[in-house]
């Protein structure tokens, strides 16, 4: 299995620039980003470069998801901010190499119907997953917890796969976070068998707090064993919040060696 860390929840003990060689001393060999766009690009290729790791995933600027608004991609007066948005993040995830974008669908606005935001959020899916075919990137979408995040438009493992069925794109998937479907009380190792041919990415840390595996009751091993037993080819990222500091939080990290 294809193992990467979050660096934007691990090794926050470091400015971001550094987090790269922290990182592949620990032996990951590549890294996700949440958001890199306040760090100079050409400063992180040559920090990637140095630490020679791969940096198989962004996500697309969210606009204000993450200080408490609707963000971009499902609001349906925010058309042409979402695509200043995917423009910015081609340029992105094209120097860096990126293989996967991950698009957030955002939060509802009261004063929208629901409706509206779905079907903005399809139109602009289906614009992203257009433009970064162009580049050989594949564009994901995930489900995020209402508890972490109320109001949050794609939030179960049955929304995920009817924005599938409705998008019918070829170049859409999606990303599988296991911490916010354990959070949503979704029965993941049932749905496993059935969704994992439209999962491009797979992310996890431990439930109830977002620590690293082990720390609460999520059954990782157990996890992992099945979706490897599914013949899973794409990258696990590793987007955990450490109880402690980063190195003290990876043990679970026997799992890999063991398992290899």
């Amino acid at each position: 299995m294809k193992l990467c860390a979050n660096i934007s929840l691990l090794f926050t003990e470091r400015p971001m620039l550094e987090r790269f060689s922290a990182a592949r001393d620990c032996d990951f060999n590549a890294v996700e980003i949440q958001f890199p766009y306040t760090e100079d690009l050409a400063e992180l290729v040559l920090r990637q470069k140095d630490a020679e790791i791969a940096t198989p995933l962004i996500n697309v600027p969210a606009g204000d998801l993450m200080s408490g608004g609707c963000g971009l991609a499902s609001h349906p007066k925010r058309r042409d901010s979402f695509k200043r948005a995917v423009e910015q993040a081609m340029v992105y995830a094209e120097t860096l190499k990126i293989e996967k974008v991950n698009l957030l669908a955002g939060c509802t606005d009261p004063a929208s119907e629901l409706e509206h935001h779905y079907d903005t959020f399809l139109e602009n899916l289906n614009y992203c997953a257009d433009q970064f075919n162009s580049l050989g990137i594949t564009t994901v979408f995930e489900a995020i917890n209402t508890e972490d995040m109320p109001g949050f438009l794609i939030h179960s493992t049955e929304q995920m796969l009817q924005v599938i069925k409705d998008l019918n794109h070829n170049n859409v998937a999606m990303q599988y976070d296991l911490y916010h479907m354990s959070k949503m009380k979704q029965p993941i190792s049932e749905q496993l068998p059935q969704i994992i041919e439209h999962i491009g990415h797979i992310q996890f840390a431990d439930t109830p707090d977002r620590h690293q595996p082990g720390s609460g009751n999520m059954p990782f091993e157990e996890l992992m064993t099945q979706i490897k037993g599914l013949n899973y080819q794409h990258w696990v990222g590793a987007e955990y919040k450490p109880s402690a500091i980063t190195e003290d939080s990876l043990a679970w990290m026997s799992y890999f060696e063991r398992s290899d």
